[in-house]
């Protein structure tokens, strides 16, 4: 195998396309945990002007990957690991060899505390969104609440504050927010509120009781932080930033030769956008470097 990519997202599956119209045999590894799956719809990818799920997005890449050769597994990758000069890449009792690994694992965002099928709901109906910088646009002098603490919770509702005057900061437990934040959230006309959080759907809004009220949004955006898919890449040695993102060159080489990373994993914008020209570079470098190795043409 001369490639294999772990993740079936934006990043991955344009990595696969790319490496298999460069005549290299490809196969995509998809656990079905990827962010991009859940998006509802998404107006600020180029090429959809009335927005695209996320699921169908996927399913056209998909499809244009494995029109071209790529494989797709819906499997878990559990190891990867050294092997000569390449790598192998397990999942079960299987073992694949790979002359090389394209990281494009992706974060997993911090949910607020409420049960599971109520926040997938949410997510679905557009009551809980992770992104303001994708779809801010569509919040759009609505009620606005983000759930956060300190000062990414402080960034995103200053963010938010551009698109709507209706922004709340709910903080569970506490905000610990500096004072100067304080101060220019109070400028801002950003209300701040703090305690334990209750969450209640109620047809096209999302309610939050909390210790002294229970408001009702329009949106909520968590701002509770990320894990970074990091750890395979870490597991054979490569460098981490201290957030745990993937370190990758101009090329997206990682430091350990034949390992590349794309995507959310890698420190960015974290936007389709952004994760699909990041797997063009890093698919093209893995093409190049293979042919200094080898020749392509068997």
């Amino acid at each position: 195998m001369d490639c294999v990519v772990i993740g079936g997202g934006p990043a991955g599956l344009s990595a696969a396309i790319y490496l298999a119209r460069y005549r290299l045999s490809v196969t995509v590894f998809d656990d079905g945990t990827g962010r991009a799956a859940t998006i509802p719809i998404t107006h600020n990818y180029a090429g959809f002007p009335g927005g695209v799920s996320g699921a169908e997005l996927l399913t056209r890449m998909g499809l244009q990957a494995m029109t071209y050769g790529a494989e797709i597994r819906y499997e878990t990758v559990e190891a990867l690991a050294r092997e000569g000069d390449g790598f192998t890449v397990s999942y079960g009792d299987v073992n694949v060899l790979a002359r090389t690994v394209l990281i494009a694992t992706g974060v997993k965002n911090h949910r607020p505390d409420m049960p599971e099928n109520l926040h997938d709901e949410a997510v679905h109906r557009g009551l809980i969104r992770y992104c303001p910088v994708c779809d801010g646009f569509e919040v759009t002098d609505k009620r606005v609440a983000v759930i956060g603490q300190g000062g990414k919770a402080f960034m995103e509702a200053v963010f938010l504050r551009s698109f709507t005057r209706h922004v709340t900061l709910l903080s569970p437990g506490y905000h610990d927010l500096a004072p100067e934040q304080l101060a220019r959230l109070r400028e801002l006309g950003i209300r701040v509120d703090t305690g334990t959080l209750d969450f209640k759907v109620e047809e096209d809004l999302i309610c939050i009781r909390t210790l002294k009220n229970s408001p009702c949004f329009d949106a909520v955006y968590p701002a509770l932080g990320s894990n970074v898919r990091s750890k395979l890449a870490s597991s054979v040695g490569a460098k981490l930033s201290p957030e745990g993102c993937i370190c990758v060159d101009d090329h997206q080489r990682t430091d350990v030769r034949g390992l590349y990373a794309a995507g959310d994993v890698v420190i960015g914008l974290d936007q389709i956008s952004h994760a699909i020209g990041q797997a063009g570079v890093a698919a093209t470098a893995i093409r190049n470097d293979l042919c200094e190795v080898s020749p392509l043409l068997r």
